[in-house]
C-alpha cells in the first residue's frame, strides 16, 4: 500500500485530499508546516509527497530544494494557488515532478498521483503533445507554434494541454471549467471564452475552433 505525505496548511483542503486518497486505498499522513514536511519526507518512508508552496516556516520551494539536495528522490506533486509561469518553472526546475493549481478536481490529482507511482517498467509516458506545427512539452512547460516559442500562463498551459489531449473533440464550456478551474468555479462565468481568446492571440486564430452552441475544438 502506497504511503503519501500531504503537506497543506489549509485544513479544509488537507482533509479533502486525505479523504479522497484514503478512499482510493492510499495510506496518508498530513502535516501543515515546512519544517515538519522536511523532517517527515527526509525519513524516506513515503512513496509520494503532495506539497503546498505557501507554508508556515519553510515555504514549499525551500522544502523541495532541501530534499533534492539531500538526494531524496521521492516524487513530489506541487499543489498550490500560485499559477504564474515563473513559479511553475521554478518548481519544476527545483525538482517537482508535477504542478497543479488550486482550485482543482480531485479526479485529476488522483490520476497524477497514480501516474507518478507507476513502476519503471511501465510504457514511457508521453512528454510532448503535438498537433501539426503546435507542440507542448509537459516537462519543460513550453509551447511552440511552428518555430516560435510561446509563453503561457499556468491556466493557459492546462487549457492547451486539454485541447491537445482531445484533438478533434468538441469540449463544452462546462467540461473545460471543470478540468481547468476545478470543483468550485462559477459555471456562469465567461472565463473560458476569455482564455480561449488569449490562446488564439498567442497561437493563431485558427488553432481553436468555436462550435456554435456546443463549445470549442482543436482541429485535428
Amino acid at each position: 500500500m502506497n504511503r503519501i505525505l500531504i503537506v497543506e496548511d489549509e485544513e479544509r483542503i488537507a482533509s479533502f485530499v486525505e479523504k479522497g486518497l484514503r478512499a482510493n486505498g492510499f495510506t496518508t499522513t498530513v502535516v501543515g508546516d515546512g519544517e515538519s514536511a522536511h523532517d517527515y519526507a527526509l525519513t524516506g518512508g513515503f512513496d509520494l509527497v503532495v506539497l503546498d508552496i505557501g507554508l508556515p516556516g519553510k515555504d514549499g520551494f525551500t522544502v523541495l530544494r532541501q530534499l533534492r539536495e539531500a538526494r531524496v528522490t521521492t516524487p513530489v506533486i506541487v499543489l498550490t494557488a500560485r499559477d504564474s509561469v515563473r513559479d511553475t518553472v521554478a518548481g519544476l526546475e527545483g525538482g517537482a515532478d508535477d504542478w497543479m493549481t488550486k482550485p482543482f478536481r480531485f479526479e485529476e490529482l488522483l490520476a497524477r498521483v497514480r501516474l507518478r507511482l507507476r513502476t519503471a517498467a511501465r510504457a514511457p509516458e508521453v512528454t510532448v503533445l503535438r498537433n501539426g506545427e503546435l507542440t507542448l512539452d509537459l516537462r519543460t512547460r513550453r509551447a511552440r507554434a511552428a518555430e516560435r516559442t510561446v509563453d503561457l500562463t499556468a491556466r493557459e498551459f492546462v487549457l492547451l494541454e486539454l485541447f491537445l489531449r482531445h484533438p478533434g473533440q468538441v469540449l463544452s464550456r462546462e467540461q473545460i471549467l471543470s478540468h481547468v478551474w476545478g470543483y468550485d468555479f462559477d459555471p456562469g462565468s465567461n472565463i473560458v471564452d476569455v482564455y480561449v481568446r488569449a490562446l488564439r492571440k498567442k497561437l493563431g486564430a485558427q488553432r481553436v475552433e468555436t462550435v456554435r452552441g456546443m463549445g470549442y475544438r482543436l482541429p485535428e
